[in-house]
């Protein structure tokens, strides 16, 4: 019922979408290599439909081990910045580096290193999703309740033990935040790296469009991935209800 509700709502407001997309196009009379109607995407979706689903898989491919690597990895270095305080101040300097360089400058040397295939869009995908994850982890297992703070000290818990009895459980809600943010950041990583370089996916594909002037191509293309972001944050939410099932939902 619950994803019924949730497709119903979401059908409800493309309709919306489309029809004023569909009005713009014809009351301005926009030609079609500037902003093609959604019956020529529709079209477009005929005509190349396995083509733009194969690529769409690349890309889907990239986005989803980008997204379980980063996640794994934020969680390990929250956790481990966490148990040894100095590998804060000895990591973090150069975490802090990495996030601060625009990632179309990474990519290209990301290309370069490890190629026009999977890993460097999925290296890409990891970069820009790990520090919200470690952020978020880290600040969660910061902020331990002071009545539990105190009753570990009472009973001299080791740090170890406390990480695992208190501060992981507590920590679950920032996690979720951290997971939801990376839902939607995640693609952004694989299609920069498709940008700069790639032998495939929905970025290759909407280069080639656009220099072809194929712009139905090239929206449909954007369609499939705003799809896939709406289907993978999703399924996070979900996840994230499993994860944290005593967080009160708005």
């Amino acid at each position: 019922m619950t994803v019924l509700v949730f497709l119903l709502k979401r059908c409800a407001g493309v309709a919306v979408a489309v029809f004023i997309w569909a009005s713009l196009v014809r009351f301005f009379e926009i030609p079609p290599y500037m902003l093609p109607g959604p019956e020529r995407v529709f079209v477009a979706f005929q005509n190349q439909g396995l083509f733009l689903l194969h690529h769409a898989s690349i890309t889907f491919s990239e986005t989803l081990l980008g997204f379980v690597f980063g996640v794994a990895a934020g969680c390990l270095l929250a956790i481990l910045i966490w148990v040894f305080p100095v590998a804060k101040r000895a990591i973090m300097p150069t975490i802090l580096v990495t996030q601060a360089l625009p990632v179309f400058a990474i990519a290209p040397i990301l290309v370069l290193w490890l190629g026009f295939g999977l890993a460097s869009k999925i290296v890409m995908a990891v970069l820009v999703i790990f520090f919200a994850v470690t952020s978020t982890f880290y600040d969660g297992l910061r902020r331990l309740d002071p009545g539990l703070s105190d009753l570990s000290r009472l009973y001299r818990v080791s740090r170890l033990k406390e990480l695992w009895v208190f501060r992981l459980p507590s920590a679950m809600p920032a996690l979720a935040s951290g997971l939801r943010i990376a839902a939607v950041f995640a693609p952004i990583g694989a299609i920069v790296g498709e940008w700069v370089g790639a032998k495939g996916g929905l970025a290759f594909i909407m280069l080639q469009s656009n220099a072809r002037m194929q712009t139905d191509v090239m929206f449909a293309a954007l369609i499939l991935l705003a799809l896939m972001v709406l289907s993978l944050r999703f399924a996070v939410d979900h996840f994230t209800r499993f994860l944290v099932p005593w967080q009160v939902e708005d």
